[in-house]
Order: structure tokens, then sequence, then C-alpha cells
């Protein structure tokens, strides 16, 4: 049964994908926020078939710790879930982007829908270079007034496992002033990393105190989001860690 769901949610999101790839594609000369409202349209068809086809219900808690201008999310990452759903984290009539890198823009369909919304791209080969690319085009959505998402580990992580915090979403805070709300959750327990086959079940997505960064070093600031999440994690899977007792 879980083959035949994960087969069916793969028949109906290629192409739905592809539809609303090429449609971004093509209309790259309307205005952006009226482009991020079309993408609301494809986000709530793969949290439809991400419920009904693949089993996949979740809860949110914490959304009192959101602040109520722009921030930084510094966020667990396990599987391909969190990309979708966590754009509904942020206040209604708001949007948000993601931190990623330039490689993704190239993929046909997901990657040029990601290139009209203006995602932050950068290469992470430049070094230092690549902090000043997040800083430039960070600070630019912020004033915008879009939420960025970083995924500070900079790839999915399976669950039980931690990978160094990168510097990225610290170093943004840092040097704009922005708050980061640090966020975890058990995705990966439904949604394993690059497994076909997705398990039935409930995620839970937590959201932690945002961090006010004003005086705050980007390592000081990594240092509390990290605890915190990787805190969090520790309650929302204890099976998961030896030492969560």
């Amino acid at each position: 049964m879980k083959l035949l769901r994960s087969s069916l949610f793969m028949l109906v999101a290629l192409p739905w994908t592809m539809l609303f790839g090429t449609a971004l594609l093509v209309a790259g000369m309307v205005p952006l926020l009226a482009r991020f409202r079309a993408v609301w349209y494809y986000r709530r068809g793969l949290m439809w078939l991400f419920r009904h086809v693949l089993g996949i219900t979740h809860e949110v808690r914490g959304r009192e710790n959101l602040p109520a201008e722009p921030a930084i999310v510094l966020a667990k990452h396990q599987s391909a879930w969190e990309t979708v759903a966590l754009q509904d984290l942020v206040p209604e009539r708001t949007y948000c982007v993601f931190v990623l890198k330039k490689e993704l823009m190239r993929l046909p369909f997901f990657g040029w829908g990601l290139a009209a919304l203006q995602m932050i791209s950068i290469d992470r080969t430049a070094g230092r270079e690549a902090l000043n690319q997040v800083v430039e085009q960070g600070a630019d959505r912020l004033a915008r007034g879009f939420w960025i998402i970083v995924f500070p580990e900079g790839t999915r992580v399976a669950p039980g496992q931690t990978r160094r915090y990168k510097q990225g979403g610290a170093y943004l805070a840092a040097q704009t002033g922005a708050k980061v709300v640090p966020v975890a959750h058990n995705a990966g327990e439904c949604w394993p990393r690059n497994a076909f086959v997705k398990q039935p079940g409930h995620v839970v997505v937590s959201i932690g105190p945002a961090i006010d960064t004003a005086g705050l070093s980007q390592d000081e600031i990594n240092v509390r989001a990290e605890a915190w999440i990787e805190g969090e994690m520790r309650r929302l899977s204890p099976h998961r860690y030896p030492d969560a007792a």
C-alpha cells in the first residue's frame, strides 16, 4: 500500500510541478507578488497530496513565537516535505524565500519556478563571497517584506543525526539585525531522505522563541539556534537520540 501511495503521489506531483514551473517561466513579466499568489495554489495541491495520498498529516506548535516583522527562519532539514510546508508558517499575506545553491535554479520546471520567485541563490564554492551573496540578496528580500528560510546544516539530515551548522543564516542575521526563529520538526520519520516510498504518519513542526540578534555575533546566534533546535529534536524524536534521557 505504501508503494502504491508513493507511486500515485509521483504520478500527480510531477505533472503538477511541470505545469506551475512552465507557467512561472512564461509569466516572468507578472509582478512578483502575483507569482507568489499563484504558487500558493501549487503548494495547496501538494499539501493535499501529502495528506490524502501519502497519509502524512501535521501540526504546528509555537506560532505565538513568530515576530510581527519579517525574520530569518533557521530550520531542521530532513526531507522535501518541509520545503513545501514551512512556507505556511509565515503570517498571512506575507511570503518567504529560501537560501539555496544556485545549481537548483538550473533544474527543469522546478528550478524555473525557484528563479521566477527570486530565491536567494549562492555559489557554495565561492567561500567568503558566498556569505556576501547571502547578505546582499537577503537584506533586499527582508526590506521588501519577505521572510527568509535557511537550512543551516546545508543538506537533508537523517533523523537522529546532526551536521555542522553553517554560518550563512546567522551571518545574515548579524549583518541585518533581523530576528532568528529556530524551527524543529520530525518530517524525516515519514519522508526518509532520498526514499521513494513515504511512510504515513504525523509530523510535528515546533517553532522556538525568536532570537533577538542585536549585539550578537554570528557564532553566538548559531549556537543559540542550534541549541534550541537540537534540544527540541530530542523531545520530538527521543527514540532517535540515545542521549535524550
